[in-house]
């Protein structure tokens, strides 16, 4: 009789397509794609990593510094709090399953004071019936905006109250941006540092529609 192996089972990480946009060398950058460079690392993020979405912004440096600037403002200059900022990004990086983004803000909204909890129901696709009510009503906003390209006046109403006209205008500014920055992370595959657990699984595409 065989005898069983007592090796622990091997986790398999989810396996992350082949990136379609190279990263840039540093050391030959254009004045246009060094100005991104500048901008982003005498900005409120404070340090440029060739990575992510700035990767693929070097690429298009006009485009580039625009993005860059906007996803400056709508991170660190609106006025809806950081903690209920970060949970709408994640609730966009979970519907578009974002892996970049997912990896980047998952640690930032812990660090903003998301619980862990509510991270681990959004990335599982669950309701976060535990997450404070403030929490639950951006996350019915997003939730709805998404599914039904409309949010039904119950929930406006909610969300109104929490943050006023100009913080559900930046509300919705924020997951405009960053539904975008999700599109050029999956049309492009950007993916998660080497050595790190794509957050989610890939879906296996259709060669034509």
């Amino acid at each position: 009789m065989a005898k069983k192996s007592s090796r622990a089972p091997v986790k398999r990480r989810a396996q992350q397509p082949a990136q379609r946009l190279a990263a840039l060398a540093m050391d030959s950058l254009t004045p246009q794609q060094q100005a991104i460079v500048e901008a982003i690392n005498t900005g409120p993020r404070g340090r440029f990593s060739n990575e992510g979405p700035f990767a693929i912004f070097l690429h298009a440096p006009t485009f580039g510094m625009l993005a860059q600037q906007l996803g400056g403002h709508v991170r660190y200059n609106t006025s809806v709090p950081p903690r209920l900022s970060e949970l709408a990004i994640l609730c966009t990086g979970r519907y578009w399953k974002a892996q970049f983004e997912w990896y980047a803000h998952a640690r930032i909204a812990l660090k903003q004071g998301v619980g862990e909890a509510t991270i681990r129901d959004i990335h599982a696709g669950r309701t976060p019936k535990s997450a404070p009510r403030d929490e639950r009503a951006i996350y019915t906003f997003v939730k709805e905006l998404y599914a039904r390209r409309r949010v039904s006046n119950s929930t406006y109403t909610r969300v109104h109250k929490l943050l006023g006209d100009a913080g559900i205008v930046e509300l919705t500014g924020i997951l405009g941006y960053y539904a975008m920055i999700s599109m050029i992370l999956n049309v492009f595959r950007m993916p998660v540092p080497e050595g790190v657990p794509a957050p989610f699984k890939e879906p296996i595409l259709p060669t034509a529609y």
